[in-house]
């Protein structure tokens, strides 16, 4: 009898102070929703694994944080992939949709079907890594196309002057891959097959941002956003 008492008095205690289902008092996990955690909770939300390297997404998710300014529209060009892949992903991280992902070609002079070469120099013709905003659409030699505003300095601040733009060019095409083993090359423009060219301006025009990834330390070493 004796023994019994001494039981449930354990019993009654040991449930005061360690609740039944875990050993210790439940504390609850939380973090800031532009922690590293939290990028990865959205990167796996969105089933982009598989899709997008996660170290392009990282880079280009710490720049929405510091850069958006309430547009949800986040495109992400990622230059250490080949130009034989569909390499350019639009998203909307407010709905956690991937919208469109394409073709996009790199400039003459960053590389033949790799991208590994990059400037911000006039007449260079290459490709600028780093964050722009979208601007206004226009008509041009290259019919509709997108003004690009880069907004690093003495990585792609010089983008307005170079004419880097976004637009749809015939040499941006499977079978131009077909043919000759990648995809034309621009003087520096992500320039889209034409058939999504103006799907693509249209939903990233107007202030969102757009950013060009490759998979390099002196960038990084630059940039004052990443």
């Amino acid at each position: 009898m004796r023994t019994l008492v001494i039981s449930l008095i354990f019993l009654i205690f040991g449930n005061l102070f360690f609740p039944i289902g875990g050993g210790y008092p439940h504390r609850e996990i939380s973090f800031s929703p532009f922690s590293d955690d939290a990028c990865l909770l959205l990167y796996e939300q969105m089933n982009l694994s598989g899709l997008i390297q996660f170290n392009a997404f990282k880079a280009a998710f710490t720049g929405y944080k510091k850069l958006n300014n309430n547009n949800s529209i986040l495109t992400v060009i990622d230059f250490s992939l080949p130009s034989t892949q569909k390499r350019m992903y639009v998203l909307d991280i407010k709905h956690k949709k991937l919208c469109y992902i394409s073709y996009v070609t790199h400039g003459r002079n960053s590389g033949d079907n790799y991208a590994t070469s990059f400037s911000n120099r006039n007449g260079s013709h290459q490709s600028s890594l780093g964050f722009y905003r979208t601007g206004a659409t226009y008509q041009g030699g290259n019919g509709y196309s997108l003004l690009l505003e880069g907004l690093e300095e003495g990585i792609n601040d010089e983008a307005r002057s170079r004419a880097i733009v976004v637009h749809g060019a015939d040499y941006c095409s499977e079978q131009v891959i077909r043919s000759v083993g990648r995809l034309g090359r621009s003087h520096g423009c992500p320039a889209l097959p034409r058939e999504l060219a103006k799907p693509i301006i249209d939903t990233i025009k107007g202030g969102s941002l757009l950013f060009i990834y490759a998979d390099r330390t002196d960038y990084p070493a630059m940039s004052e956003i990443v």
